[in-house]
C-alpha cells in the first residue's frame, strides 16, 4: 500500500481501472446466477434435473480445459485474453433475451451459452490471477484481492437483489441483457489500463503442452499447503452446488418463495462474502493468516445445516442466515488462499498452478451441480439439500489434518526441497 494512500491500492490508477472493470463484471455475474435458472424455470418450463445440468454446464469446462488453459495463458500477455472472453460472453449472453423476444429460446440455446461462457470464464479467470501479480507489487497483494473480493461479494448482493425484481417486473430474460452489458464496461476499462507485461517465451523455447500441464500438477500434489487447499476447496464447492444447482427450484417450489423474495435470499450468502472479504485482512493481522484461514471455516461450515430448515414465514430466516455465515467463512478464505498463492508459487508457473487449482475446484462444482439435480430426482429436493449440507458441515476436518493447524502464518515464499526442484524442471 502506498505511504499516506487513503484508499490503498485503489489510489492507483491501474489498479483502479482493473478494479472497476471487475466490480462491473460482478454486478453482471450475480444478475445470471438467479436469471439464468429463472428463465429455465420460468420461461421454459426446466425440471429441477434440468436446471441442475444447466449450472453443471456453467463449470464443466473447468474438467474439459481447465488444465490447459493455464499452459496456454502462461504462453499469451494477459489482458488480450480477457478482453477476447469478455466480448465472447457479451454476445453469448444477448442471444438469450433477443431468441426470447423473437419466440426462439430453447433449453438447447441456454445450454450452449452456458458452455461457451463458462469456456471464456476459464481462461478469464486464469488470466487474470496471474495479471494482478502484474498491476500490484507483493507488498500489495493481500490489499488488492481483499479490494477485488469485496466488490464480487458486493456486487453479487445487488445482483441477485436485483435479479429477483428484474425478473418480476421486466422478465427474466433482461437480467442477461444487463450481464451483457457489464462485460462491455469490463472491456472499456481493461483497454485503459497502462501496464507493461514481460514479454511471453516464445513457444519453441517451451516443452511441450503435456510437460507444462505436469509442472502445475506436481506443483499443486507435492506441496503439503497447496494440496490441502486444493482438496478442502473441490470438497466445499462440490457439496456447495450439490445444493446451489436446486436452491432456486427448492425455493420456488418446496418452500413457496416468490421470485422477487429469493433474490434477497440468494444474495444472503453474498452479503455474508462482503464482510468475510472485509474482514480477511484485519483478521490475518491478528491472528494469522493460517489460523484465520483455519478457525473462520471452522465457525462458519456447520452453518450449512440451516439451510434445508427453510419454511414460509420466519422459517425463511434459516436459510439466509445460513447462507450469510457461509459466504464469510468462503470469503476469508478467498482472499487468503488467492494472496498466498500469487506471492508463493513461482511467477513462471503461475498460471498453471492457478489453473490446476481452479480446474480441480471449479470442476467438482459440476459434479455436485449434476449430482444435486440427479439426487432432488431420485430422493427429492430438501432431502438433497440435506445431503449436501450434511457433506459441506465438517469440511473444514480436511484443513485441521493438514499443515495450517501447526502455523500462525502461510509461508510467503516457496522453498522447495531438493526433489520437489529437480521434478519441476
Amino acid at each position: 500500500m502506498r505511504p499516506g494512500s487513503r484508499w490503498g491500492v485503489l489510489g492507483q490508477r491501474n489498479f483502479r481501472l482493473l478494479w472497476t472493470g471487475e466490480t462491473a463484471s460482478g454486478l453482471g455475474n450475480g444478475l445470471t446466477t438467479v436469471a439464468l435458472p429463472l428463465v429455465a424455470v420460468l420461461v421454459l418450463q426446466a425440471s429441477s434435473f434440468a436446471v441442475g445440468l444447466l449450472a453443471a454446464a456453467v463449470w464443466l469446462p473447468w474438467l474439459v480445459v481447465g488444465l490447459p488453459a493455464g499452459a496456454w495463458v502462461d504462453r499469451l500477455r494477459k489482458r488480450p485474453v480477457m478482453i477476447t472472453c469478455n466480448c465472447v460472453s457479451a454476445v453469448a449472453y444477448t442471444s438469450v433475451p433477443v431468441a426470447a423476444w423473437l419466440d426462439l429460446l430453447t433449453l438447447a440455446q441456454l445450454f450452449v451459452v452456458a458452455l461457451v461462457c463458462g469456456v471464456a470464464s476459464v481462461f478469464f479467470n486464469t488470466a487474470i490471477h496471474a495479471y494482478v501479480p502484474v498491476v500490484l507489487s507483493g507488498r500489495d497483494l493481500v490489499d488488492g484481492n481483499a479490494k477485488l473480493q469485496v466488490s464480487e461479494a458486493g456486487t453479487r448482493v445487488l445482483g441477485r437483489g436485483v435479479a429477483g425484481f428484474v425478473a418480476q417486473l421486466c422478465g427474466a430474460v433482461t437480467g442477461l441483457l444487463i450481464d451483457a452489458a457489464t462485460f462491455v464496461v469490463s472491456t472499456v476499462c481493461l483497454l485503459g489500463l497502462r501496464v507493461r507485461e514481460a514479454t511471453p517465451v516464445a513457444p519453441a523455447q517451451r516443452p511441450n503442452l503435456a510437460k507444462e500441464i505436469g509442472v502445475g500438477l506436481r506443483f499443486v500434489a507435492h506441496d503439503p499447503y497447496m494440496r490441502s487447499m486444493a482438496s478442502y476447496g473441490a470438497t466445499v464447492n462440490l457439496a456447495l452446488m450439490g445444493y446451489q444447482a436446486v436452491q432456486v427450484v427448492f425455493l420456488v417450489r418446496t418452500v413457496g418463495v416468490s421470485t422477487g423474495a429469493i433474490g434477497v435470499l440468494v444474495m444472503a450468502a453474498s452479503l455474508g462474502g462482503t464482510l468475510g472479504a472485509l474482514l480477511a485482512a484485519p483478521l490475518s493481522r491478528r491472528w494469522g493468516t493460517a489460523r484465520a484461514f483455519l478457525v473462520m471455516q471452522v465457525l462458519s461450515c456447520p452453518f450449512a445445516l440451516l439451510l434445508p430448515l427453510a419454511t414460509p414465514g420466519a422459517g425463511l430466516l434459516l436459510f439466509g442466515g445460513g447462507a450469510f455465515m457461509l459466504g464469510v467463512g468462503i470469503a476469508v478464505g478467498n482472499v487468503i488462499v488467492g494472496s498466498f498463492r500469487q506471492g508463493y508459487c513461482p511467477p513462471e508457473i503461475l498460471g498453471r498452478v492457478a489453473s490446476t487449482v481452479m480446474a480441480i475446484n471449479q470442476g467438482t462444482i459440476s459434479i455436485g451441480s449434476v449430482l444435486g439435480g440427479l439426487l432432488s430426482a431420485e430422493i427429492g429436493i430438501r432431502p438433497t439439500m440435506w445431503v449436501m449440507a450434511s457433506l459441506l458441515a465438517p469440511c473444514w476436518l480436511i484443513l485441521y489434518l493438514g499443515p495450517m493447524r501447526r502455523v500462525r502464518d502461510l509461508p510467503q515464499a516457496y522453498a522447495p526441497e531438493p526433489s520437489m526442484a529437480a521434478s519441476a524442471d
